[in-house]
């Protein structure tokens, strides 16, 4: 209990990092102005893409409004960074998308509280510098299969299909499509690519104003227009996609309502249905909600570390995953799905000039006035415009030439990562994916660690130290944990000659020990003392000399000793040589010392 109380107020001091380092080093006028301008930048560009993202998943626009706006303002107060944006982004949509389909919303939302809590652990159990050392091919390899499914999901709104269901498998949602190709629109597919060629070519000539802003508000007047002066005209949009009920009746579109207070459970469940929250839906969601969570402090965390080259600051891992986790939990109370640092609009938020938390604060605000605001106009956006948009994120969240650079350069277990974490992203799914990208990581860190720790034979350091006859010197170099010390320990097997009474373990070389390495140890340590031999451990590091002390290895006379350094083991060995008379010429076993 009193250490659990000791978290909570460390926990206590975490929050609020970033705006307390700033506020230490003095926040003028100068600065909320940069903060201003620069929050109203990125949420220009968060208000389509929070929409999009939220129709990715499977929900209505509504909810990644809601999403922006309240983790913005959470993660932005309680968070470790100076500039990062937090909301929704594509790299859960692979995750929330079949959530969607077999839970429906209430099941998304009850997944994303859940998350919020094991980030809250998270933060606790000081993960936050932990999450950094995940290997760099995993991140890719999700990354790249989450760019694959993202791109490919939007080709139904892009052609206009038509589609019977929502399979969640990336091989049968191929299937589906082509099924449908007889309810392909020209005219989706002519307003999808006028959209994607606006975004490319929109950023070469106007610099100042955010070129989804631009694409999309002209696709919106554009399909109006068309609508009122071709006959035939027509394009799925946002406002004949979506219907929401407000004080009794149906409004096309978004709700002109900020996100309310809600309990998650008491959404709809799948195809509409009541939603039933008991422990078998708690354990069947518990995969997912750990995926969302892990991709969530992932991403969040790098997104940080981005943030913190571009602005010369420093983030507080731990500080940012508390913040992370308590916006997760409250998003679902207002109907907002799973959340994390957003990196290109952090970026954009950096670049428009932000200072501070200030600015993410400020862009949270202005997707709240546009959503309560221009409800009415959102309604025009079309889907075709919003999948163009998507396609975009896909295409710079896929970075194939650094993939194919790993694929050229990276060591083969490392290429193995990759493309193992790619292929169970795009033909499975991210619960899989991180769950085994995590597991195989883990698997090929240990056998690295087994290669690199080694135990040998030190002639060279016997003939500079002059060893007598009788003194055998032996290194173990490396971590001596469960991945290495069945074979660090195998020196064992080279021990055959009875004429070395003395045996000196040097250990200098090894940082670490855990139980496994301590148990092979103390084999290893008994095993020779019943051959006869005198054993010396010598040059033992802090943490090794804690773990063997704790287990009750001490100095037994005749038989184990323990020497700070290696002439101090060699003083006690020929120490001991002097006191032991040379064993007989026999075959029996000599007899200890």
């Amino acid at each position: 209990m009193a250490r659990f109380l000791e978290e909570l107020v460390s926990a206590k001091a975490l929050l609020g990092y970033g705006m307390r380092a700033k506020w230490r080093e003095g926040y003028s006028s100068t600065d909320l102005r940069a903060d201003l301008m620069a929050g109203v930048v990125v949420g220009v560009v968060a208000l389509p893409l929070s929409m999009a993202l939220a129709i990715a998943s499977g929900v209505a626009p509504q909810y990644g409004l809601y999403t922006a706006i309240v983790a913005g303002v959470v993660c932005a107060l309680l968070g470790g960074t100076r500039c990062q944006v937090t909301g929704p982004t594509a790299a859960f949509v692979v995750i929330l998308a079949p959530i969607v389909a077999k839970f429906g919303l209430a099941g998304l939302l009850v997944a994303g509280f859940m998350a919020g809590l094991m980030l809250i652990a998270m933060a606790l159990a000081r993960f936050g510098r932990l999450i950094k050392y995940i290997p760099h091919p995993v991140t890719t390899g999700f990354t790249a299969g989450i760019a694959v499914v993202i791109g490919t999901l939007q080709i139904k709104d892009l052609l206009g299909l038509q589609l019977h269901r929502a399979p969640e498998s990336y091989l049968e949602r191929w299937r589906e499509m082509w099924e449908a190709r007889a309810t392909f629109s020209p005219w989706e597919l002519v307003t999808g690519l006028l959209t994607l060629a606006l975004l490319v070519l929109v950023p070469r000539v106007i610099k100042r104003i955010p070129a989804p802003l631009i694409a999309l508000t002209l696709a919106g007047v554009a399909t109006t227009l068309a609508a009122h002066f071709l006959p035939g005209f027509h394009v799925a949009t946002i406002g004949s996609r979506f219907h929401s009920l407000v004080a009794g009746q149906e409004v096309a579109g978004i709700p002109p309502l900020p996100p309310l207070p809600l309990l998650p459970w008491h959404m709809a469940g799948p195809g509409g249905q009541p939603f039933h929250l008991g422990v078998t839906t708690i354990r069947e969601l518990l995969p997912a909600a750990f995926a969302i969570a892990l991709l969530g402090a992932i991403e969040s965390l790098l997104s940080a570390v981005v943030s913190d080259g571009m602005t010369g600051t420093q983030h507080d891992s731990n500080a940012e995953l508390l913040a992370l986790g308590i916006g997760n939990v409250l998003c679902p109370l207002f109907g907002g799905i799973a959340a994390t640092g957003a990196l290109a609009r952090t970026a954009t938020n950096i670049r428009a000039g932000a200072r501070s938390p200030i600015a993410a604060i400020v862009h949270s605000l202005f997707v709240l006035a546009c959503t309560v605001a221009l409800a009415p106009l959102v309604a025009y956006l079309p889907m075709a415009a919003l999948a163009a948009l998507l396609l975009m994120v896909a295409k710079n969240m896929a970075e194939a030439k650094h993939f194919v650079h790993i694929l050229r350069v990276a060591p083969r277990s490392d290429q193995l990562l990759l493309l193992t974490c790619f292929g169970l992203t795009v033909i499975f799914d991210m619960v899989l994916a991180v769950t085994v990208g995590v597991v195989l990581a883990a698997l090929l860190f240990m056998r690295h660690m087994a290669e690199i720790t080694d135990a040998k034979l030190d002639e060279n350091t016997m003939a500079k130290l002059e060893v007598p006859k009788g003194v055998r010197l032996y290194e173990i170099a490396g971590p001596l944990f469960f991945g290495a010390a069945q074979k660090a320990m195998s020196v064992i097997d080279q021990i055959h000659d009875d004429s070395a009474q003395a045996l000196i373990l040097h250990l200098g070389q090894v940082p670490t020990i855990d139980a496994t390495g301590l148990a092979a140890l103390q084999t290893m340590i008994d095993k020779l003392i019943h051959g006869g031999h005198k054993v010396i451990l010598s040059g033992l590091r802090r943490q090794p000399a804690e773990v063997i002390s704790r287990a009750g290895i001490q100095h037994i006379p005749g038989k184990l000793a323990i020497a700070p350094d290696l002439d101090a083991a060699i003083s006690l060995a020929i120490l001991h040589l002097a006191r032991t008379p040379p064993p007989a010429p026999s075959t029996d076993q000599p007899a200890a010392a």
